[in-house]
């Protein structure tokens, strides 16, 4: 299920894409499923 403003990275071939439009289909690259990339840490405010 693809979710909106999400991104999401190949493991294949490396290839990042972000989500504009949600839909119930399945995110795929290169035969398999593509798993949501984790979230860039935050800087700390100190």
């Amino acid at each position: 299920m693809g979710e909106l403003g999400k991104r999401y990275h190949c493991e294949v071939c490396e290839t990042e894409i972000l989500c504009t439009k949600a839909s119930d289909s399945k995110v795929e690259c290169c035969g398999k499923e593509m798993p949501i990339k984790d979230p860039r840490p935050l800087p700390s405010s100190d």
